[in-house]
């Protein structure tokens, strides 16, 4: 823990996250990587605390599309049973023998119900089988009516389609030091008032406990006209900082995470989109810059983006400015 004579408090503004003080009750990280927050709410039933819609929006592509399969080979599965339970008879223009193979027309004729297809060589005979036939054409209606606007609100929802850095770095900047984020946004989308806000929450002592103090860090730039390349975000340590007179064990030692909140108006959406990210103190590179990301390309006359340079970064030598900050305490 980083000791408290250590913060600058009385430089910096305190806020209120609505993440609590009390660091007993704190489970970790603030925000995951991914921006969620690090929040598992319980007191009452699953299916009460779950909204569904979410749930099938924010899910990975892959598990959402996993999902949907699963469940049309599932239904189809299942109904196909019932086929066999009521009667392979009952069914007309079953053609096959064995028994795996009537399973298998039964499976088919199911998926012909269930998507309303109908190529009619096989057709349900009786009440019972024409009345499961019925209901499975109306699951079928309802459940593709539900996958057609999930796939849509996936589609069209307004994303910031942005990646940021997966550290920070105290980086050399204005004489002084610096620490730097880096966000970019990597589809063929047009961001433009762009805005980032940044707080970070440091666990300190007070009256003998430990409590999360948040404050909100002032930024070089806090907005950009538009986001095309990439942006470095940048707090100055200076006499305002939280973090003025750290030391590299300072950091090393320190239980905090930097948040960060971006915004930005896209106007293909029309609308404005947002991301959130954290970085621990232990995320922090201390004594590094990142490289640059874009250069000119000159037979092209144009300018390229190395979106797999977003994380790179070198080290670089900071033990001078921290000598000079010694010799100003000392002064």
């Amino acid at each position: 823990m980083a000791k408290t004579s250590k913060i600058n408090t009385k430089a910096t503004t305190q806020i209120n996250t609505g993440f609590g003080i009390n660091t007993s009750d704190y489970g970790g990280r603030f925000i995951n990587k991914n921006g969620l927050p690090n929040i598992e709410k319980r007191g009452i039933d699953y299916f009460g605390r779950i909204s569904w819609y979410h749930t099938m929006q924010q899910m990975p592509r892959w598990k959402f599309l996993c999902i949907l399969f699963l469940f049309y080979f599932g239904m189809n599965f299942l109904f196909a049973i019932v086929y066999i339970i009521i009667g392979i008879n009952h069914l007309q223009g079953i053609m096959a023998d064995s028994m795996w193979g009537k399973f298998g027309e039964a499976y088919f004729f199911s998926a012909q119900t269930f998507t309303t297809v109908g190529y009619g060589r096989i057709s349900p005979k009786g009440f019972a089988t024409s009345a499961v036939a019925a209901f499975e054409a109306l699951i079928g209606l309802l459940s593709f009516a539900l996958a057609t606007g999930l796939f849509y609100g996936r589609f069209s929802k307004p994303k910031a389609f942005v990646r940021f850095s997966n550290n920070a770095v105290l980086a050399p900047f204005n004489n002084g030091l610096a620490i730097m984020m880096r966000v970019a946004s990597y589809k063929n989308n047009n961001l433009i008032d762009v805005e980032a806000k940044v707080i970070v929450g440091i666990i300190m002592e007070e009256n003998g406990l430990p409590k999360n103090k948040f404050f909100s860090l002032e930024l070089e730039y806090e907005k950009v006209n538009s986001l095309t390349l990439s942006w470095t975000i940048v707090h100055p340590i200076t006499e305002n900082s939280p973090f003025y007179k750290f030391t590299a064990e300072d950091f090393a030692n320190a239980k905090g995470e930097v948040l960060i909140f971006f915004k930005a108006f896209d106007d293909m959406f029309s609308n404005t989109v947002a991301a959130r990210t954290s970085y621990t103190l232990q995320e922090l590179v201390v004594g590094a810059k990142f490289e640059p990301m874009y250069h000119r390309d000159k037979e092209r006359n144009t300018t390229i983006l190395e979106l797999d340079k977003l994380n790179s970064y070198i080290a670089t030598d900071i033990s001078k400015l921290w000598q000079s900050e010694k010799k100003e305490e000392s002064i």
